[in-house]
C-alpha cells in the first residue's frame, strides 16, 4: 500500500455528494510542542495528516525536506499533492530500517524495537535487546551507510528508511527511493544542545502513533536534567576543564557553543573555550592548547584513549598537562557493548540527563555522593 501512495492520487469523499478536496496546505495545522530541538517541526492537520519538516538534516544544509505521514485508516478519505512532499508514509509503520545507533534507544524507549528489520554495521549496536534480535537474524546486516546493501534492503521491503548524512548524495538512498521505498532524513546529530538532541524522540513518534508516550518520556528526561543542573549550580568550586585530544598533530576540541560545551556549562565548570562562538569543533595546535589549559583541573573526552600509557606513547606533550599528572582525565571510550560499539554514541544523545549526572559526579562528587557514572570513567 505504501508503494502505491507514491504513484497514485487517493480519492477523498467528504460527503454523500462525493465532493472532493485536495489537502495541499497547512492552514489548519497544529504545531507539536518542541521546546529545544531546532532541526525539525511537526504539524498535525485537521485532516489527520502529520507533516514533518526537516529544517537541518545536516550542518549548513541549504534546503530541508518535508514528509507527509498518513494514518492507514484515513487513506481512503484523503487526496494529496504528492509533489509537495519528499516522501509520503503510511502509519503506523510496521517495518523500519534505521541507519544510526542513536536511533536504537529511541525505538526501544517507545517500545517499537521489533519493527527494526535492518541496520548498517550492526556491530556498532550495543543495546542487549537489539543485539539479541541481531543474533536471531531478526535484524539484517546492511553493510555501510554510505554504500548500503540495497539488494537486502529491497528484499526487506521496509515501510520507511530513516537515513542520515552530510549531504543528499547517498546513491543507495536514491536507489531505494526509485524503488518507491521512502527515505526520511533524521538530523538529530546536527542539534547543538543536549536536550535538543533528546527531543528527536518526538520525530520518531508519529511514524508509530506514539506521540503521547514520546512527550512523556522527553518531559521526564528534561525534568531530571534541569533538576541536576540546579544542584550543580550550588557547587562552591568551579573547576577549569580541558577536552579533546590530538589527531595528526591537530588538537580537536568542542567549540564554545557546541552541545559538548553546553554539558560542561550545565555541570557548572569553567570550560576554557567557553567564550568561543563555534558550534562544532575547534582545530588547534598543541602549543595553543598547552598555553591555555596546561593547568586545567580536569580533562574529559580525550578522543579514543583509555589509558595514560596510550596517551603518552601517542604524544609526550600530553604529560605536560596538570590533569594528566594528577590523573584527572575521564573518558567514555572504555564503556563499550559486547561487539565493541561505544555506548556513549548510541545512548547518550537520547539520555542527556545521565551524561550530565556523570559529569557532575566527576566535578562535584559531593553533590551526587552515591552516584556511579554510566558513561564516563577514569582513564586507566
Amino acid at each position: 500500500m505504501n508503494r502505491i501512495l507514491l504513484s497514485l492520487t487517493i480519492l477523498l469523499f467528504l460527503s454523500c455528494k462525493n465532493k472532493k478536496e485536495e489537502v495541499s496546505n497547512l492552514d489548519k495545522a497544529v504545531n507539536s510542542t518542541l521546546k529545544h530541538a531546532k532541526g525539525f517541526t511537526i504539524k498535525k492537520e485537521s485532516s489527520g495528516i502529520t507533516t514533518i519538516e526537516i529544517i537541518a538534516p545536516w550542518p549548513n544544509a541549504t534546503k530541508g525536506f518535508t514528509y507527509a505521514l498518513i494514518p492507514e485508516k484515513k487513506i481512503a478519505n484523503l487526496s494529496l499533492n504528492k509533489d509537495s512532499y519528499d516522501a509520503i508514509i503510511t502509519t503506523p509503520v510496521k517495518k523500519i530500517i534505521v541507519t544510526s545507533t542513536t536511533h536504537i534507544p529511541v525505538l526501544e524507549a517507545l517500545g517499537i524495537e521489533t519493527s527494526l528489520v535492518g541496520f548498517p554495521n550492526t556491530d556498532y549496536i550495543s543495546s542487549m535487546a537489539t543485539r539479541k534480535r541481531i543474533v536471531n537474524k531478526q535484524v539484517k546486516e546492511l553493510g555501510n551507510n554510505e554504500s548500503l546493501n540495497t539488494e537486502i534492503a529491497l528484499e526487506l521491503q521496509p515501510d520507511v528508511v530513516i537515513g542520515f548524512g552530510i549531504n543528499n548524495q547517498n546513491k543507495a538512498y536514491k536507489t531505494l527511493e526509485d524503488a518507491n521505498i521512502p527515505v526520511v532524513y533524521n538530523g538529530d546529530w546536527a542539534e547543538q544542545t543536549p536536550l535538543g538532541k533528546a527531543e528527536w524522540i518526538k520525530f520518531f513518534a508519529p511514524f508509530f502513533h506514539k506521540e503521547k508516550k514520546a512527550d512523556s518520556i522527553f518531559n521526564s528526561i528534561e525534568k531530571e536534567y534541569h533538576k541536576v543542573k540546579e544542584l550543580a549550580a550550588k557547587a562552591k568550586t568551579k573547576h577549569t576543564v580541558l577536552s579533546g585530544a590530538m589527531f595528526k598533530d591537530v588538537w580537536y576540541l568542542p567549540g564554545g557553543r557546541s552541545w559538548a560545551a553546553q554539558y560542561l556549562k550545565d555541570a557548572n565548570t569553567n570550560y576554557l573555550w567557553k567564550d568561543d562562538k563555534e558550534t562544532g569543533s575547534l582545530s588547534l595546535s598543541w602549543e595553543n592548547v598547552l598555553n591555555v589549559a596546561q593547568n586545567a583541573d580536569y580533562w574529559v573526552s580525550p578522543s579514543q584513549f583509555i589509558t595514560y600509557k596510550q596517551m603518552e606513547e601517542s604524544s609526550p606533550h600530553y604529560a605536560q598537562f596538570k590533569a594528566f599528572k594528577n590523573k584527572k582525565i575521564y573518558t567514555f571510550a572504555n564503556t563499550t557493548g559486547s561487539t565493541g560499539g561505544l555506548l556513549f554514541y548510541e545512548l547518550a544523545p537520547s539520555r542527556p540527563d545521565i551524561v550530565l549526572k556523570d559529569l557532575i559526579s566527576i566535578f562535584h562528587p559531593e553533590i551526587l555522593p552515591n552516584y556511579q557514572p554510566y558513561f564516563y570513567k577514569p582513564l586507566e
